[in-house]
């Protein structure tokens, strides 16, 4: 029965009844089957206490006919039982399903399906109370039965595969429910078709199963696909409908995706509400959902109503003990908890336990995790006396229930850790915190596999709280060598995590993977292309509206692509795999040379772990403040506090714009950045002379080699080398011969029907060209009111490498194309000179390697941008003038190259990537996570080292700092010094750091290997 008919079926039924009771008589066989029917539709609509007498009434009626043994009288003692587990009335409802038992097994024998079906209702009661030991062997046996009577690929026999695996799941033995369910999963796509509503539930229930794991990159694929069936088979409002959109909901809102959490859980509200009227249970599930999301939104008073009428409709419903009403207790005590508010939080938590316990006993999941919530309530008042055994007792609960490896285990150990903060007992809090990293580091690693980038990186943003809480221990124990250690690994294992795990997949694609996955990632490349191509074009003949789902759709189709290439690369990752957190430090430190020192500068939200006695929640995030955490060869460490964020940050921007602009008082910007951000590692330094900078935040889009200490600049004391983390210094599966071709793209023709520059009569020169005026997105195509300014130098830079290294390939006017860079086979070495971008509304200057800003016509400014901030930068090359009505010609945004594009180039084994170009270190900052645009994309390629620019940079002058590069490369220094090489040989010529500071080098430091310069280079296939 479709339950948004029951409100049709119940007036049906009382109809029907009204007849056979006036015709019949009120204690014929029909009107009992009419009495069963009408009391099934009542209780499906949460009207229990109507149910009940009705049902009552059928029994009796078949009794007396009957006979107190008919297999018929067995069935209404199963429907009365149901009614009274929904109620939590579990005491009444057993002494029913056993006589149930007992008469189908009289009747009918012990191996008859019937009885299986009895048997799983037992099983079910006794799974609600906690007697799983009891509910196992019953649920065992129906399999047994089923298999024997029914065969073994029967879809009853899936049912019972399906109960088996949700009784382990609330045990927490999550590892056995997976093969159950799959194999439950296999029996239903087989018997009934992959687009069976039965097939939804067995994936709904594996998501379930991955979630409560923590694997939510597995959960919401399988809940996506679930609720399609669904929403096709039984159409967009049928309460299945609902309960899957529930699910999906509240899996976004745990991953922080709010807004698109919202939408789902309030349709599916209006759902039930509609179906099953407003005061049924499932109803005020809805409404704890929705309040929770409310909460996390910090609308704290649209919640607290509605977990108010959630908490009375399942009082009313399913009595004041009822697990569920243990459930809304909880969530509106730590709505009150949030507040403050601790008085009328305390009395909600302590009912919750004490419901939880007796319904299920004192070491089930959901006790531990009431047991987590009153601790914090009294650790949040200072009570430490009352909030230990409470934690202690939690952290037993969960060891023994789900494994010392849960992801829940360690919400349990930072709880206890910070009540030993509390308590001054560092040196015992040190261990749990210790054992806490641990237990996330093996879960992130785990949820790894089968995430897309944007899912990884709302997994690294749910476990940024631990890792800031260990960065604010370090900030006021900076003495302690124990706390520096836990506080660096998790900086190196956590910052810039995402690139690594994305790098690793990449280069498993194009060294591990078969034939079939390098066709699936051609398939991603082709997508990204397109999503490329669509931002840059607009809308054309599409409206907004449809514009934008174009867009959602493409990304949808590549997180899913992304999602699936990251589980296949799961075998090989072992080989790549990070070192554990007990042993990454000592790894890093083997890795850095004698004299080097890594500088892991970190942001951070300084929130305190152990919160001042009753003082209520802020409600808001912590202050911003810069870390900086050294470590040297020798294993040594430090940490120091460079303090808030917002001064920083401001000297940073000032410094920036000083460079970019060549702004005349430059040397004081550079000055006071190198006050705050350096001066105070000095001291920690000792005579390292090699430094490895891991930047974060604002410091990310500044030179150090430019900050200036009153006497001289940074590049003439140290050579500097940036890393996106310090675990980049790790080895990592390389080719032993690298790729010999070196490939230089440069001076790209932007306007097709223009004779190539080689055949030009006179040189173009930066000076003669034209500005850039304007590149416009309107709602429905690009626009280019003016042509790229042609880059001269570009093509002397590409020459002068040639000179330098006669093997290089040069890819020069209509030859620079996008078709050719991203068909590259893998090179040795690549060198981009061209325009390049990163969206913003900013001045270009004359004579420079930049694009402005994309804009709407007749404004001033951008319109939306595309949230994406691969989508946002990239290059220019060959044909970006091409005439579109021309037949045949290339269309301009088909010579535009995102850096999502880029992302998907083969350079495993790239051991250098020179961007050339304006503005190709810049990008969107993700504190802890780098810098979001060409840069990242390149890395994630497999560019083992990579040059970027800052700012937008002088054509001329970047011609004679590369060529001044090469030539120290081909002397034999390394890559780092000959960058600083190069920079302090022109600015003896040109001073401002506007010329010669505006590179950085990312990646892999020494010398390149079989960099020599020799004739006959070999042609590129």
């Amino acid at each position: 029965m479709e339950a948004e008919r029951y409100a049709e079926v119940v007036p049906l039924a009382e109809r029907a009844l009204e007849l056979r009771e006036a015709a019949l008589g009120e204690t014929h066989l029909e009107v009992a089957r009419c009495l069963n029917l009408l009391g099934d539709a009542l209780q499906a609509q949460g009207r229990y206490t109507r149910a009940e007498p009705i049902l009552q009434r059928g029994l009796a009626i078949r009794e007396v006919a009957l006979g107190k043994s008919h297999p018929d009288v067995a069935n209404s003692l199963n429907n009365l039982a149901i009614l009274y587990e929904a109620q939590g009335l579990y005491a009444q409802a057993r002494p029913l399903l056993e006589r149930s038992l007992a008469i189908r097994e009289t009747a009918l024998g012990k191996h008859h399906p019937a009885v299986a079906g009895s048997l799983n209702n037992l099983a079910r009661l006794y799974e609600v109370q906690g007697l799983y030991a009891q509910a196992q062997s019953l649920y065992e046996r129906a399999l047994a039965i089923k298999e024997t009577a029914l065969g073994k690929s029967h879809p009853d026999v899936a049912n019972s595969l399906n109960n088996l695996a949700n009784l382990y799941g609330d045990q927490g033995l999550y590892a056995r429910v997976e093969p159950l369910l799959e194999r439950a999963l296999e029996i239903k796509e087989t018997a009934l078709g992959k687009s069976s509503p039965a097939v939804a539930i067995i994936l709904s229930n594996l998501a379930i199963n991955h979630w409560n794991q923590g694997l939510y990159a597995r959960a919401e694929p399988l809940l996506e696909r679930a609720l399609a069936i669904q929403e096709e088979a039984l159409g967009k409002h049928h309460p299945a409908v609902a309960n899957t959109l529930n699910s999906l909901g509240v899996l976004y809102k745990t991953q922080g995706l709010l807004a698109r959490a919202e939408p789902l859980l309030e349709r599916a509200l209006a759902i039930q509400e509609e179906a099953l009227g407003k005061h049924h249970p499932a109803v005020a599930n809805s409404l704890s959902n929705l309040a929770r999301l409310h909460e996390a939104q910090g609308l704290y008073a649209r919640a607290e109503p509605l977990l108010e009428r959630a908490l009375a409709i399942q009082e009313e419903a399913l009595g004041k003990h009822h697990p569920a009403v243990a459930s809304s207790l909880s969530k509106l005590a730590l709505l009150y908890q949030a507040q403050g508010l601790y008085a009328r939080a305390e009395p909600l938590h302590e009912r919750a336990l004490a419901i939880w316990e007796t319904a299920f006993g004192r070491h089930h999941p959901d006790v531990g995790h009431s047991l987590n919530n009153l601790a914090d309530l009294y650790l949040a008042q200072g009570l430490h006396a009352r909030a230990e055994p409470l934690y202690e007792r939690a952290l037993a609960t969960f060891d023994a229930a789900l494994g010392k490896s849960h992801p829940n285990i360690s919400r349990s150990l930072n709880g206890l850790a910070r009540l030993r903060l509390a308590q001054q007992r560092l040196d015992e809090a040190l261990p749990l915190f210790e054992r806490a990293i641990t237990v996330s580091e093996k879960h992130l690693r785990q949820e790894v596999l089968g995430s897309s980038e944007a899912g990884l990186a709302r997994l690294l943003q749910l476990l940024r709280d631990e890792e800031e809480g260990l960065y604010s221990l370090v900030r006021v124990r900076p003495d302690n060598a124990r706390v520096r250690h836990l506080a660096l690994s998790a900086a190196l294992l956590r910052k810039g995590r995402s690139v690594e795990e994305l790098a690793d997949t990449s280069r498993i694609i194009y060294r591990g993977l078969g034939q079939a996955d390098r066709e699936a990632f051609e398939r991603l490349r082709a997508l990204r292309t397109q999503r490329s191509k669509l931002s840059l074009s607009g809308s054309g003949s599409l409206s907004p509206a449809d514009y934008q789902r174009r867009l959602e759709e493409l990304a949808t189709q590549s997180d899913a692509i992304e999602a699936d290439l990251s589980k296949r690369s799961e075998p090989l990752r072992a080989h790549s795999a990070l070192p554990p957190p007990a042993e990454i430090i000592e790894r890093v430190a083997a890795a850095l040379p004698r004299e080097g020192a890594l500088i892991e500068l970190i942001t951070y939200r300084d929130s305190p772990l152990v919160p001042e006695p009753g003082t209520p929640p802020s409600g808001s995030p912590g202050e911003l403040r810069y870390l900086a955490l050294l470590l040297f060869a020798d294993g040594r460490t430090a940490a120091l506090d460079l303090g808030p964020a917002a001064p920083i940050d401001r000297a940073a921007q000032r410094l920036h714009d000083a460079l970019a602009s060549r702004a005349v008082s430059y040397q004081s910007a550079a000055q006071a950045l190198y006050a705050l951000a350096f001066r105070p590692l000095v001291p920690l330094l000792g005579k390292a002379q090699r430094l490895f900078l891991s930047p974060d935040g604002q410091l990310s889009l500044i030179p150090f080699a430019a900050l200036h200490d009153g006497s001289r600049f940074l590049v003439d004391a140290w050579d500097l080398t940036y890393l996106t983390s310090g675990k980049d210094l790790l080895p990592r599966p390389e080719d032993s011969t690298p790729p010999r071709a070196m490939v230089v793209l440069a001076d790209p023709e932007f306007d097709s029907a223009a004779p190539s520059l080689a055949a030009r009569a006179e040189p173009v020169s930066a000076e003669r060209s034209a500005p850039l005026e304007r590149f416009f997105s309107t709602p429905r195509s690009v626009v280019f009111d003016q042509p790229w300014p042609p880059l001269p130098g570009t093509r002397k830079e590409a020459e002068a490498i040639q000179r330098l290294l006669p093997q290089a390939q040069l890819l020069l006017g209509r030859d620079a194309t996008k078709e050719a860079l991203l068909k590259l086979p893998t090179p040795g070495l690549l060198h981009i000179a061209t325009h390049g971008f990163f969206l913003e509304d900013a001045p270009v200057p004359a004579g420079t390697r930049a694009v402005k800003y994309f804009g709407a016509v007749g404004e001033a400014g951008p319109t939306r941008r595309p949230p994406d901030p691969l989508l946002r930068s990239g290059l220019v090359l060959a044909g970006a003038h091409a005439p579109e009505a021309q037949p045949g010609s290339r269309r301009r945004e088909d010579s535009l190259v995102t850096a999502l594009e880029l992302a998907g180039l083969n350079l495993w084994g790239t051991q250098l990537v020179v961007l050339s170009a304006c503005d190709t270190g810049r990008g969107d900052i993700k504190l802890g996570q780098g810098v979001h645009g060409l840069r990242r994309a390149l890395m994630v390629a497999g560019a083992q080292t990579l040059v970027t620019s800052l700012w937008k940079v002088n054509d001329e002058t970047t011609r004679e700092l590369m060529e001044s590069y090469y030539g120290g490369l081909l002397s034999g220094q390394g890559l780092t010094a000959a960058l600083g090489t190069a920079m302090r040989t022109l600015r003896q010529k040109h001073p401002h750091p506007h010329f010669w500071a505006p590179f950085i080098l990312l990646g892999k430091d020494g010398p390149l290997r079989g960099l020599t310069p020799h004739t006959g280079a070999p042609p590129i296939p």
